[in-house]
């Protein structure tokens, strides 16, 4: 996108506004990868704050050759990655947390959006990391499942699984939930 090729060179430039821009334009999806990676709003605040810490540290070192959201995101995946690797966030993974809301809305609509993301993250909680990395990259990130191969350092036809299995994992248990409610 011209847009982000202009952000990038602005930014490399010394521009706090490119930074101000590429923050505003992509907070929401970094949050949203974080949340589904951690599933604890708190945590997944602080890896996106990580990020553009170091991004707004050293503008001069920042070379990004292909798509800029990509780049964010691989980042936010990286630091999630880690921080559950460490187990800093092993007793959070099994809350249930809410994904923070940065956009005005009606109260109604605030909590029936809060309560499906609720389960939403709730149920991915309870699938295996690899597939729930998987699935964020593709569904919030919008990358291809090429690109993900290449972050996860698998095969295309390992994480083309992973996605499917995750998916069919993410219905049963939701699907299991709304049978519980109707009852």
């Amino acid at each position: 996108m011209i847009e982000d090729e202009l952000l990038k060179l602005r930014f490399k430039l010394g521009s706090e506004e490119a930074l101000r821009r590429i923050y505003e334009k992509y907070l929401n999806t970094m949050l949203s990868v974080a949340m589904t990676f951690l599933n604890d709003a708190h945590a997944a605040e602080d890896i996106v704050h990580d990020v553009f810490v170091s991004l707004a540290r050293s503008p001069e070192k920042f070379s990004v050759r292909g798509n800029l959201k990509h780049y964010l995101v691989t980042c936010v995946a990286n630091r999630a990655r880690d921080r559950l690797r460490a187990g800093k966030s092993h007793a959070a993974r099994r809350e249930v947390a809410t994904a923070p809301n940065h956009e005005a809305e009606p109260p109604e609509e605030t909590l029936i959006c809060a309560e499906q993301a609720r389960q939403v993250y709730e149920a991915l909680a309870q699938i295996p990391d690899e597939q729930r990395e998987v699935i964020a990259l593709r569904l919030q990130a919008g990358m291809s499942l090429r690109q993900i191969a290449r972050i996860q350092k698998a095969s295309y036809v390992a994480v083309q699984a992973r996605y499917r299995r995750g998916i069919d994992k993410l219905r049963s248990i939701l699907n299991g939930r709304l049978e519980d409610a109707s009852r």
